[in-house]
C-alpha cells in the first residue's frame, strides 16, 4: 500500500494538519482533512492569531469557501467531487433547537455549490454519506463549520 499525505499552505506557511491524504493499492481513495474558512494569512502559529481577522465572515460565506477548497484538494490529488464518497460536517453551536436548525448549518450553500459544480451530490439528488455534528468550539473562535471528505480515486 503507498500513502502520501499533502501538506496544507496559507500564504507559503506550512500549516499544522495535512491537506488530505492519498491511498493507493487498497481500492484508491482520497481522505481530505478538515477544511475550514480559513481565508490567506491565518497562521495559527503566529502569537495573537485568535484575534486577527483570517476566517471568512459569516456562515454562509465560511461554507461556500470550504466547498471551494475540498473541489480544489480533491483535483489536486487526482479526484473530483463526482468522486465523494463520505462527508463529515462539523457545526459550532450553540444550538437549542438542534444542529440541523442552527443558523451556522448551510445546507442552502452546500446544495448551490454542488448544483453549479456536481448536481446529484445535492440534498435533494444522491447526496454522500454524511455526519452532521455539533460543536462546542474549532480551530479560531470565528470559525463555525468543518468538513471532512473521502473520495475515490478513478481508474
Amino acid at each position: 500500500m503507498e500513502m502520501k499525505t499533502y501538506k496544507c499552505y496559507s500564504g507559503g506557511v506550512p500549516m499544522p494538519w495535512g491537506k488530505g491524504t492519498v491511498v493507493r493499492g487498497a481500492g484508491g481513495f482520497v481522505f481530505v482533512g478538515g477544511m475550514t474558512g480559513w481565508i490567506e494569512g491565518y497562521n495559527p502559529k503566529s502569537p495573537g492569531f485568535h484575534q486577527a481577522p483570517t476566517v471568512a465572515e459569516g456562515a454562509a460565506a465560511q461554507t461556500r469557501l470550504v466547498m471551494e477548497k475540498i473541489k480544489a484538494a480533491l483535483e489536486d490529488m487526482g479526484s473530483s467531487l463526482e468522486n465523494i464518497v463520505k462527508m463529515t460536517y462539523y457545526v459550532k453551536g450553540p444550538f437549542p433547537d438542534g444542529v440541523g436548525r442552527s443558523s451556522n448549518w448551510r445546507l442552502d450553500v452546500i446544495d448551490e455549490f454542488f448544483r453549479e459544480h456536481c448536481p446529484r451530490l445535492c440534498s435533494d439528488d444522491n447526496p454522500p454519506p454524511s455526519e452532521l455534528i455539533g460543536v462546542s468550539s474549532l480551530a479560531h473562535p470565528d470559525m463555525v463549520i468543518e468538513i471532512v471528505c473521502i473520495a475515490a480515486l478513478p481508474d
